[in-house]
């Protein structure tokens, strides 16, 4: 009997309810004859998800502004990392270009919290634990990821072979790129093993496999190269044009001696070499034709990202770089800035967005400032973390902060700020779930924060043409690039649109308006739908989030308990803005 037949026979059984059916039914999709099998244990995040939405709230005491206009928006967020990526599945599903991620290895040492508790080596379901709460953040991951989108993720050998599968389970065996090993300690540990492992890895996986890394910048002694008759295409030294086993031909050198020999490019290379000034004959021209290797064209070759064994720093200078921000070492095992360096070198353009949701001590949003510094480049970097021992505030904000700000060493040297850059805080905040009209609202109120970021977009304008803003009325932002308008009340919807068309400016506007329905009111602004782009809220929230929360009867209440079935007048009741609070 097939699967198919099986679900039929299923469907048909007498004495089962439908909920009862639909758990056998998911039961049989899970069965798989081959891949990766772990029980899946219930997570406490995931339970409050069941009943609670999350939201981002921004403190705004915490933010770092820049007073460079064009400054990079960085976002740190505190709070568990499955909220806030659910959150993030509204801001920027397929807008990240790169993640890095550095998750609990799952020691046993106390590394790796589930449920509020440390798993241990003796715990049964030690792997079980570690993949449930892996999958669950990776799936996520995969839909924040861009079509051209690269994960990079640093693990050792606890969980590497655990990881692999998973990951060709969530992104494709097909997009697998690389499992890169780099060392992790400059010298072996005194353990009682015949061998002391110094390495971990990184693996790579892309969205759609393409050629997406970029090539590093090979590092090369350049004391080789020289440039004795002046060639305009800079230093070169030679090389041998003789090759065993390659093509065999007789070439004449500029003294008129004939050498017949195997060569290392085929006769028409080897002519265009000639015609293009890239031969040398050494020995006043009668010794065998050696070619250019120009240093410019070496450097432009790049390197693999397998070789940076020997060229990346272990974990041992994270600590030094740590130590010399804060004169102690208030995080175990960070990663160094050279590391993250090099990742975002190899996967990111100068304007990418960045993601980290195991931020640690913040290295890569160090990384990317440095990087940005160094070639001009506008990467925005989002870290998250939760607060566990008051990290996010007292050491990855704490870091970055004084990253952009400036800093002394404990030897006294000054460290210059990277001042160009805007770094915001953020805390997680919760919406009932239920979808009853007062939560519908709360939610629309909370959102403000999340359509800033989501549009990269925070500079609040007290009024709209004339009219002044009104605190849970409506709100306008202007950077000059974008706007826009976010409404809270729908009552409020026909005097805006009579406003908008009175009010000069550039493009169209976003308008995020209050909607108990996915209708943005497209009606009432009929006569400027050339000039805004609309979208209903929390519609679009929760349309969102429905591919990512574990699953709840989703019913829609009213405030007062009984069916809501679509919009109300708008004209009903015009607001009238003099009797709100008028926005600060």
């Amino acid at each position: 009997m097939n699967k198919k037949e099986l679900y039929n026979k299923i469907l048909q059984l007498d004495g089962l309810t439908n909920e009862e059916k639909s758990e056998l039914l998911g039961l049989l999709r899970k069965q798989k004859k081959y891949g990766l099998v772990w029980e899946d244990k219930p997570e406490d995040v995931e339970e409050r998800l069941r009943e609670e939405l999350p939201v981002l709230v921004e403190d705004i005491s915490k933010a770092i502004i820049s007073t460079e206009a064009d400054a990079p928006n960085h976002i740190l967020i505190e709070g568990d990392n499955l909220e806030t990526l659910t959150a993030l599945a509204y801001t920027h599903e397929g807008k990240i270009d790169v993640i890095y991620i550095d998750p609990p290895y799952n020691t046993g040492n106390n590394d790796f919290v589930y449920n509020d508790k440390f798993v241990d080596k003796e715990d049964s379901y030690r792997h079980s634990k570690w993949l449930s709460f892996m999958a669950k953040r990776l799936c996520i991951a995969k839909q924040l990821l861009s079509d051209k989108g690269v994960i990079f993720i640093s693990i050792d050998d606890n969980e590497q072979a655990q990881l692999k599968l998973l990951c060709d389970e969530i992104f494709g065996e097909n997009n697998f790129i690389a499992s890169c090993v780099r060392k992790r300690r400059d010298s072996q540990a005194n353990l009682s093993h015949n061998i002391s492992p110094i390495h971990e890895y990184v693996f790579i996986f892309c969205k759609r496999y393409d050629d997406l890394l970029n090539k590093i910048p090979a590092i090369i002694d350049d004391k080789d190269y020289r440039n004795p008759d002046n060639d305009p295409r800079g230093p070169y030294k030679t090389m041998p044009c003789t090759n065993k086993g390659g093509a065999v031909y007789s070439v004449t050198t500029p003294t008129g001696r004939i050498i017949t020999e195997e060569w290392r490019f085929k006769k028409e290379t080897y002519d265009a070499l000639l015609e293009d000034n890239r031969l040398v004959f050494p020995r006043g021209g009668e010794g065998k034709p050696r070619y250019k290797l120009f240093l410019r064209d070496k450097k432009n070759e790049g390197v693999l990202a397998n070789t940076w064994l020997s060229e990346i720093a272990s974990n041992q200078q994270g600590t030094i770089e740590l130590k010399d921000i804060f004169d102690e070492l208030p995080f175990n095992n960070p990663k160094p800035i050279g590391l993250l360096k090099f990742l975002l070198i190899l996967g990111s353009q100068t304007n990418s967005t960045i993601l980290d949701f195991f931020a640690g001590s913040g290295t890569t949003l160090h990384a990317t400032m440095q990087l940005n510094a160094e070639d001009g480049g506008h990467r925005k970097c989002i870290l998250v973390t939760n607060n566990e021992n008051n990290i996010c505030e007292e050491v990855t904000y704490e870091r970055n902060k004084r990253v952009i700000k400036g800093y002394t060493t404990p030897k006294g040297e000054e460290v210059a700020g990277l001042a160009g850059n805007t770094l915001r805080y953020y805390r997680t905040s919760f919406v009932g779930r239920n979808r009853s009209i007062k939560n519908m609202r709360q939610l629309m109120n909370l959102s403000t924060d999340m359509l800033c970021i989501k549009e990269d977009l925070y500079m609040e304008q007290p009024k709209f043409g004339e009219q002044p803003t009104y605190k849970n009325v409506f709100r306008y932002f202007d950077n000059s690039k974008k706007r826009m308008m976010i409404i809270y009340r729908e009552e409020a919807v026909q005097q805006l649109v009579e406003l908008i068309q009175k009010t000069d400016y550039e493009g169209k506007m976003l308008v995020y308006v209050f909607s108990p329905s996915e209708d943005p009111w497209e009606g009432e602004f009929d006569e400027v739908q050339d000039r805004v782009q609309l979208c209903a809220l929390p519609q679009a929230i929760y349309n969102a989030y429905r591919r990512i929360l574990p699953k709840k009867k989703d019913e829609f209440i009213g405030a007062d308990e009984t069916k809501a079935t679509g919009q109300t007048n708008a004209t009903d009741g015009m607001l009238n803005f003099d009797n709100e609070e008028e926005q600060q």
